[in-house]
């Protein structure tokens, strides 16, 4: 197959190596190009244009930060118009449900399949192919696609178009609660003079442990908030939890609890571009405690 990625940023440049290792010819595009240089020296070949990354293509891979970007390259730029009937797009980016399957639509009145498939595992999770993938779609075009999905992760199909983008943001909330309730942990632990570290590790293979703790614990307690995955995107994430569940009628305090809190980060204390185990700071803050 011949694959086009458009948008190789933390997540979209590791997803790519790993296609190129499996055997996949890949073709990428990013809004800055200096971010393609590693792709091409590992075999991908640049493309100017979303168009042109798109023409001729099998599968267009699509992982930018939000509908608009998505809506701006496949149709405003070009990349939809430019595939064959018969290609499959597969949207890995996290977007809102009603935006995958308006594209699903548009893409169908045009010959060509759509898998929208956002992950979760952040960058680790990338690099190592071990992604969560959450696909929504039809049958047949998921099963056409499933040797890519192989070379990044874990791929179950878990109903039509925008089941992926749902299922998605039902995991964004369990990621910010979860981060909050780290955070907390790991400020009580530190305050009463125990080791974070130690804690962690009696923790481990117990109830209470997860990825978040072991791997943002380790952050929170470093203070190492280099973005893995912006505190901007889960508070993006966050108000489309929201805005989906209020129009069937839901509330969820505690999900409207962590978008309160990453709102402050990203908006009043400025850490809109650190990861989001950096709600950290916004709990010391809130406890006028230093770092």
């Amino acid at each position: 197959m011949k694959i086009a990625i458009l948008g190789t940023g933390l997540m979209g440049a590791p997803m790519a190596l790993n296609l190129i290792k499996e055997g996949f010819t890949v073709t990428v595009w990013n809004r800055s190009p200096g971010k393609t240089a590693a792709l091409e020296a590992a075999g991908a070949v640049r493309a100017e244009t979303p168009a042109l990354a798109a023409a001729d293509k099998d599968v267009v891979i699509i992982m930018v930060t939000d509908g608009s970007a998505v809506r701006d390259v496949l149709f405003s730029q070009g990349a939809a118009e430019h595939m064959s009937r018969g290609a499959t797009v597969i949207d890995m980016s996290s977007i809102r449900p009603a935006e995958a399957r308006d594209h699903a639509r548009r893409l169908a009145e045009m010959g060509i399949g759509h898998i929208d498939a956002p992950v979760s595992g952040g960058t680790r999770g990338a690099e190592t192919g071990s992604l969560a993938i959450m696909a929504g779609g039809e049958e047949a075009v998921f099963a056409g696609v499933g040797k890519i999905f192989d070379a990044m992760g874990h791929a179950i199909l878990l109903g039509p178009p925008g089941s992926g983008q749902f299922a998605k943001l039902a995991n964004q909330a369990i990621v910010a609660i979860t981060v909050g309730a780290v955070a907390e942990a790991t400020l009580m632990v530190r305050e009463a003079g125990i080791d974070p570290e130690r804690f962690r590790a009696v923790l481990k293979g117990g109830f209470a442990d997860s990825v978040i703790l072991q791997q943002h614990g380790a952050r929170m307690q470093a203070g190492d908030f280099a973005p893995g995955g912006r505190s901007s995107l889960q508070l993006k994430d966050l108000e489309n939890v929201l805005a989906e569940c209020e129009a069937m009628g839901l509330s969820l305090p505690l999900t409207t609890l962590q978008r309160d809190r990453f709102s402050e980060l990203v908006n009043r204390l400025g850490g809109g571009d650190l990861d989001h185990a950096a709600l950290f700071l916004e709990l010391l803050n809130r406890n006028k405690l230093a770092q």
